[in-house]
């Protein structure tokens, strides 16, 4: 949907410019762009808070004594903090492109619009947040809310993304069930791991800043027990992954299905390490902060796992088999 009818009355620079724009605005390209974008401000926020500048504004929307940018006062902090927050224009601009061109194509317009509507959701949490004085149990929610905003972007980029010969149309037999409650059961436990990271973040060190008060808010758990906890999760993680790639190539899957679930555990082994290191290394920040990143690649990871399980289309190599036996 574009310009038709009455393109005679629009001058051609403003045709070829536009025409050139819509080209380089696709729907797909819009939509793996609010994955990165969105990504990009959990690495974000986390700096925000691995640097103690969570409440570098302590205010919201202002940035605090009545001005909406940071004053002198709160140093350096406050630029952190203020960067991070201008960074949500930049996601908006993006999602509100995805949406625009979602209706002019008439392609998931309501998914693009939950998505678009999930952004100010996640700024009013975040100033919650602040007004808070940082409640780690909020900032868990708010961390979660982001994995959810990073899932509904990669379902929309899943839906629409152009359809590459790559072993996706195959033909489904019947193990095909079993590898869908597999993709299930491996996004569900990866949840699970992220949301209990989020619970060992906040009875760690790394509170991201201390109220007016000097205090400094943490959820009362002991880090040690939780880190076990969350440990012991993860192996579950791994376990249930191997089996899944072990599965998928015993039942046939295509290439494409086999390679999504070993490249989800590479990932995992290397945020696992990463877990371990920064663990023994008394939690140092920019491990924390890479361990963040991380979490987002094993979450988007564990998410082309499931959806390359629902297509129905994965499992191929026995049919294929039976095929080449019928012909013979």
């Amino acid at each position: 949907m574009g310009m038709t009818g009455r393109d005679d009355r629009v001058p051609g620079p403003v045709r070829s410019t536009w025409s050139q724009l819509r080209g380089a605005l696709t729907l797909p390209r819009l939509a793996l762009t609010s994955i990165i974008v969105n990504v990009l401000i959990v690495v974000t926020g986390g700096a925000v808070r691995l640097t103690d500048s969570g409440l570098g504004c302590p205010t919201f929307p202002s940035c605090g004594d009545g001005s909406l940018t940071p004053v002198s006062k709160f140093g350096a902090h406050g630029v952190i903090e203020f960067a991070n927050r201008q960074l949500t224009f930049v996601v908006v601009a993006v999602v509100i492109a995805t949406l625009v061109v979602a209706v002019l194509d008439g392609r998931e317009v309501k998914l693009a619009l939950l998505l678009a509507a999930s952004i100010p959701a996640q700024a009013l949490l975040g100033g919650l947040t602040v007004l808070t004085h940082l409640n780690p149990w909020l900032v868990s929610a708010h961390f979660l809310l982001s994995m959810a905003i990073i899932a509904l972007a990669f379902v929309l980029w899943w839906r629409v993304r152009p359809k590459a010969d790559d072993g996706e149309a195959a033909d489904s037999i019947g193990f095909g069930s079993s590898m869908g409650i597999s993709g299930v059961a491996l996004l569900a436990v990866t949840a699970a791991v992220l949301a209990i990271g989020t619970v060992v973040t906040g009875a760690g060190p790394h509170a991201g800043d201390a109220d007016t008060s000097g205090k400094v808010h943490r959820n009362g758990l002991d880090v040690g027990s939780m880190s076990q906890l969350h440990a012991d999760v993860v192996m579950l993680l791994i376990g249930l992954t191997i089996g899944f790639a072990l599965l998928a190539r015993s039942a046939g899957a295509s290439r494409v299905l086999q390679r999504a679930g070993w490249q989800l555990l590479a990932i995992e082994l290397a945020q696992g390490l990463i877990g371990f290191v920064q663990y023994f290394t008394h939690i140092p920040a920019i491990l924390v902060g890479i361990h963040m990143f991380g979490a987002c690649l094993v979450w988007l990871a564990a998410l082309n796992v499931w959806a390359r399980t629902r297509t129905g289309l994965t499992v191929i190599g026995r049919s294929h088999h039976r095929q080449s036996l019928q012909r013979a």
